[in-house]
């Protein structure tokens, strides 16, 4: 499948955030976006999942529009700032919340997700008492877990050792493996550098492409 952004932009408040994107991706393949804080990244990754309505342009999933036949991405994982989990929740009892929405995934299966971002399905803490780098564990379990065809990370390894840093790396290349279309933005260059088989800079809303990882 392929993921098409043709000329989109998006103002808000007489601000440009986003100019202009074109982009063709294709599943099976991992992009790379850089940026400084503010370039656009995270209202890119928003506006090409169906989060974010548009000013102008259009986003296409194979054939079908984006908020003509659909109104967010189908069997999307994404990974944003400020993910919404609740404080008062285990790690299991979170993702169990949240697989009932699509019923797509058995206790085994969250169990065995959770194990492979390195958290234990039995940790009886609530996620409001998870350090940040668990949190950002937990995060990324909640996108993988329905084996999404499209897989959007937004700094996935911020708050992580370099342990977990190597297993997000794993997971990143494993579902590239497996046929999902990830979408990586990151601070980490080496992230982006090691990962990535085309690489984009987004510099004040605007996108040119830098090369291939």
């Amino acid at each position: 499948m392929i993921l098409t952004a043709e000329h989109i932009s998006k103002t808000i408040r007489g601000r440009e955030i986003l100019s202009n994107v074109s982009l063709e991706l294709h599943s099976g393949k991992v992009y790379g976006f850089v940026g400084r804080n503010g370039s656009g990244k995270t209202m890119l990754f928003r506006a090409l999942s169906g989060l974010m309505g548009l000013t102008s342009g259009t986003v296409r999933w194979g054939d079908q529009v984006l908020k003509r036949d659909f109104a967010v991405l189908p069997n999307l994982g994404i990974v944003l700032e400020n993910v919404g989990l609740y404080p008062n929740l285990t790690g299991l009892e979170n993702l169990r919340y949240l697989a009932n929405i699509r019923k797509k995934c058995t206790q085994e299966d969250l169990r065995a997700v959770l194990e492979r971002v390195g958290l234990d399905p039995d940790d009886k803490r609530t996620y409001g008492k998870y350090s940040l780098g668990m949190k950002q564990r937990l995060a990324i379990a909640q996108a993988i877990m329905e084996q999404p065809d499209v897989l959007m990370l937004d700094e996935p390894t911020n708050a992580l050792d370099s342990e977990a840093v190597v297993q997000v790396r794993d997971i990143i290349t494993q579902e590239k493996e497996r046929g999902a279309l990830v979408l990586l933005a990151s601070h980490n260059y080496e992230d982006i550098r090691l990962l990535s088989d085309e690489v984009y800079h987004l510099e004040s809303g605007r996108l040119r492409e830098e090369g291939v990882g």
